[in-house]
């Protein structure tokens, strides 16, 4: 088998928590759901992997994607924020954490859920790092504020209402590359999930997530997700409100560079 290696430092990396995102992510397969990448091994300081062979993306893997990222994201969590099995910290980059939440500290809503452990977490982070001052990040404020008082909060995608599950089981950081498409023809889906920072969150964060630097096939994935699991009026709406999380990320994690776009994603939603 070939494999593939990540190394890592503890306290500048997750490895542990990677893997068993990898992990959750990989009970929905038999379901149906998105195949990810086979963890091999992981500790503190490797994560070892089988290796894919990248192949090249085509518009129907990219509509069995979507059909079988519905399916993972219908899965479930247990809780907003919840972490997967096996692991109970955040996800470490550098200096930077994306927070998972203990179930005694649960939000009532993805509204309070995103506000706090995402917003506002990658505020006061962005803030330390001298990404925006105080009156730039009053703006992001408003917005979690609003988020909070549940403006924003909206049904989950059609197979996740039927099932009774307020909370998708969602991979947390799916921009395009960390979906990767695979040449293995015994890939029934033509794609894999890498990487993963995943916790309970809405369905659209994902789809969200995809759109944000630009995914082949994007528009063959919504709508083959949209066939399967229908997505609750209004979603393209909510679009830039779900990418502000990332965007505040990257500012905490490369500075100014991410500023402006951030903002912009922001003031439709203050």
């Amino acid at each position: 088998m070939d494999t593939f290696m990540k190394r890592g430092t503890p306290g500048t990396s997750s490895l542990v928590g990677e893997a068993a995102a990898l992990r959750w992510l990989g009970q929905a397969e038999a379901a149906g759901g998105m195949p990810v990448a086979h963890v091999v091994s992981a500790d503190d300081f490797t994560l070892v992997e089988q290796r894919v062979f990248a192949g090249p993306a085509s518009a129907q893997a990219a509509e069995r994607v979507g059909a079988a990222l519905a399916v993972t994201h219908a899965a479930g969590a247990a809780w907003w924020g919840a972490p997967p099995d096996g692991w109970e910290g955040g996800y470490r980059i550098a200096a930077s954490i994306t927070p998972t939440v203990a179930e005694a500290d649960a939000p009532r809503s993805w509204g309070a859920f995103f506000a706090e452990w995402r917003v506002m977490s990658y505020v006061r982070q962005a803030l330390d790092a001298g990404a925006f001052g105080r009156e730039e990040a009053a703006l992001f404020e408003r917005v979690a504020g609003r988020l909070a008082d549940g403006d924003f909060d909206a049904p989950q995608p059609g197979l996740l209402v039927r099932a009774g599950m307020p909370v998708a089981r969602i991979h947390g950081d799916l921009w395009s590359g960390n979906l990767l498409w695979d040449a293995d023809p015994g890939n029934r889906v033509g794609a894999v999930l890498i990487d993963p920072m995943a916790h309970g969150g809405h369905a659209e964060t994902d789809l969200a997530m995809l759109a944000l630097f630009g995914c082949q096939y994007l528009d063959r994935i919504i709508a083959a997700y949209n066939e399967a699991s229908p997505l609750a009026d209004g979603w393209r709406d909510r679009v830039l409100l779900h990418q502000l999380a990332p965007l505040l990320h990257h500012c905490a994690l490369f500075g100014r560079g991410y500023t402006q776009r951030a903002l912009a994603a922001a003031r439709p939603y203050a």
